[in-house]
């Protein structure tokens, strides 16, 4: 593979580890619009992320487009000595220096002949990103480095939301290492199902060993030796976990029309809102057989009043089918039986929502269709131990977040107390 700008030729199998040739192609191709870049340290996946936005900003030069690009860090503090240094890098390794700007009042990359040009800015205020605009052209490559360090994909879809516009094309780069924790928001696997995203993985092992040195390859090596579980996760990049996940029985997936309506072991339960906490239904089925769960119908809704909820549940729950909520509330029970529902109060005894959670995370496999049920998803899949102050697990499962958790509980109370079912 070779390129040329202005007399200036560049192997790229000179700049871009092996592991991304295709990722390369793919970029060039315009194949996909997302790419999702997770690995280890020395995997390389920062210089590959370089070479693409100079390389593909000059290529679209010669072509007569005026592309520009957007590099966000979460703090801006961290833009000049990571993502900053990494481009101007991917500059001079592709033999180009003399056609670029490099200024640090702003942090900012001018490719001289046409004026193109990239932008860094920290995260810190989101509101920012609405006023990024270029001078010509339109901004088409973002980079999102470290991406573990953004609070959550609201944030990140919200940049998107300002700078995809007024163009065609783009490609978006998110770069990181994976945090131990399966429930961080950059390990969750319903953030990446969708088609025009290609997900990544690389590690030191796919990079040339020339590249990395013989100190980086020992001390490597050392703490393969002495702390296997630190080397999976700083070198490797595996999600290699906290403990404090709960349910290790999730998985992710479609739940057809077809298994719905063959399903023939329905359960409904509510856990009502309390003023900015949100009503929850959920629909799930019991596969008793297999122990197996799922999922597949929610509404999740704060400030919802009862009557508003009644009118949802019964475009779900047509045939009237019995609903198990918190008996905590009788009022609003009554309410929805008024409204024709046949709610009935959850039983609840001395320690069952400890026992009604450890229940369902010893079963087999419990599915949920994340694209029905977004927040019966999170929720499960976000939900963790808490640690005391001398940094010990707690014996008892945290009551936050768990608004899901608990109506698939009311809803199977028959089930995990394994008395008769109605």
């Amino acid at each position: 593979m070779l390129t040329t700008f202005q007399k200036t030729r560049v192997r790229l199998t000179d700049v871009i580890a092996p592991s991304f040739y295709g990722a390369h192609r793919d970029v060039v191709e315009g194949g996909h619009a997302y790419y999702r870049l997770s690995g280890g340290r020395g995997s390389t996946k920062s210089s590959f992320v370089s070479i693409e936005i100079i390389l593909g900003m000059m290529r679209d030069a010669q072509k007569g487009k005026l592309t520009n690009a957007a590099v966000f860090r979460r703090y801006k503090e961290s833009l000049r000595d990571s993502v900053y240094e990494q481009l101007v890098w991917a500059i001079y390794m592709l033999g180009v220096s003399r056609f670029w700007r490099q200024t640090v009042s702003p942090l900012r990359l001018t490719y001289i002949p046409t004026g193109q040009v990239v932008l860094f800015h920290g995260a810190d205020k989101v509101k920012k990103a609405k006023s990024i605009k270029v001078s010509s052209g339109y901004i088409k490559y973002l980079w999102f480095e470290e991406l573990d360090e953004f609070e959550g994909s609201e944030k990140i879809r919200s940049i998107q939301q300002s700078i995809i516009r007024g163009g065609e094309g783009f490609t978006v780069f998110y770069s990181y290492n994976p945090p131990k924790s399966q429930r961080s928001w950059v390990n969750d696997p319903a953030q990446w199902d969708r088609p025009d995203t290609i997900c990544h993985h690389s590690t030191y092992l796919t990079a040339p060993r020339a590249w990395l040195g013989e100190q980086f390859i020992s001390d490597a090596e050392h703490l393969k030796a002495t702390k296997p579980e630190a080397y999976e996760h700083e070198y490797l990049g595996k999600v290699t976990g906290t403990g404090a996940e709960v349910f290790l029985n999730l998985t992710n997936r479609r739940i057809t029309d077809t298994e719905i309506s063959a399903f023939d072991r329905v359960r409904r339960g509510i856990d009502w809102g309390y003023a900015t906490d949100p009503f929850h239904y959920a629909v799930c089925h019991y596969d008793k057989t297999r122990r197996r769960l799922y999922i597949f119908h929610e509404i999740h809704q704060a400030r919802l009043s009862n009557r508003r909820a009644a009118q949802e549940i019964q475009r779900e729950n047509v045939l009237n089918r019995e609903i198990v909520a918190d008996s905590a509330e009788p009022k609003s029970i009554a309410e929805m039986y008024g409204y024709g529902l046949r709610v009935v109060g959850a039983r609840k005894g001395p320690d069952s929502v400890n026992y009604g959670v450890k229940w369902l995370s010893e079963l087999e496999e419990i599915v949920i269709d994340a694209e029905r049920c977004p927040n019966t998803w999170r929720e499960f899949y976000g939900y963790e131990l808490q640690c005391d102050a001398n940094g010990n697990f707690r014996a008892e499962y945290p009551d936050k977040q768990n608004h899901s958790i608990d109506a698939v509980r009311y809803a199977l109370q028959d089930e995990i107390t394994n008395t008769k079912v109605r």
